[in-house]
């Protein structure tokens, strides 16, 4: 079976045969339209002041005004990008340095076994959520500070699953005869081992998403966040902040959560939907 059946057969089970993947995907793609085209479909720029503060809904302001009189809409709108940002480009970072350690912990063995698995442990006994508002508050209101933080946290889980896929894996009769033509220890890693357990970690950016969507979200709640990024998470807080539900301003704050909400639900129905293809054991019903 050559790239280009693999792929299609995946796509064919993921995005038309499994409904959650098709249900994921559907989200994500009308989500990520209005991220790519939010410059032509916000009304307005959400950085400028287009009206008087705290301007309840009308047709002008379909969700009403801020504080400073900044279209919530507009900024609902281009706070989609953030979250997509965000939710690939954390997991993708984590996922490259899992894959990396991960490979090396199981094929080399040895002393980086022991090294890199000592340090997952270490990592998996720290709660990780107050470290993350401590870094996060120590590094600085910024959204590359937020990413590297979130990766630093997400590579564990990747490493930890290569390194059991590359002990099974490398154990195979195709690694020995690698190993008996003299390839090198990276060869054998980067283009035996690693093409094998690749689609696994697919599933891992996508389901990481997730994560990293809300990672994001409540930081910029809870202050931490770039002041100067409209996310979902920073228009929570500045709407917390001024008592938007007392203004009568409910869809400031209920818009932005039910937003990170469905965009999380995407991601995941997504990533378990690839899951499921990569991981046959995982599926629900039997493959016609």
């Amino acid at each position: 079976m050559d790239f280009m059946e693999s792929l299609s057969r995946a796509t064919y089970y993921i995005m038309i045969k499994n409904k959650k993947g098709l249900l994921g995907f559907i989200i994500l793609l009308a989500l990520g339209m209005v991220a790519v085209f939010a410059d032509y479909l916000a009304p307005y720029d959400p950085y400028e002041i287009v009206g008087d503060p705290f301007q309840p809904p009308s047709d002008k302001f379909p969700l009403g005004t801020n504080d400073i009189g900044q279209d919530i809409l507009s900024e609902v709108i281009h706070g989609t990008r953030i979250s997509f940002y965000v939710g690939l480009t954390a997991p993708t970072i984590a996922t490259i340095i899992g894959l990396v350690l991960g490979l090396m912990a199981g094929y080399l063995g040895r002393i980086f076994d022991d090294i890199i698995s000592g340090v997952i442990d270490i990592m998996l006994s720290i709660p990780s959520l107050p470290l993350i508002i401590v870094l996060a508050a120590y590094l600085g209101p910024s959204l590359t500070n937020i990413i590297l933080v979130i990766a630093f946290f997400e590579w564990v889980g990747v490493a930890r699953v290569v390194r059991a896929q590359t002990l099974s894996v490398k154990e195979r009769p195709y690694i020995e005869v690698a190993k008996a033509l003299g390839a090198s220890s990276s060869r054998i890693m980067f283009r035996h081992i690693l093409p094998n357990i690749a689609p696994l970690t697919i599933a891992y950016i996508i389901l990481g998403a997730t994560s990293a969507i809300l990672t994001e979200a409540g930081l910029s709640f809870l202050g931490l966040g770039d002041p100067t990024a409209k996310s979902w998470g920073q228009i929570l807080n500045h709407a917390y902040a001024r008592n938007a539900f007392a203004l009568g301003l409910w869809m400031w704050a209920i818009i932005p959560g039910l937003l990170i909400a469905v965009i999380g639900m995407g991601f995941t129905l997504l990533g378990m939907a690839i899951e499921e293809y990569v991981n046959p054991r995982l599926k629900s019903y039997e493959a016609k």
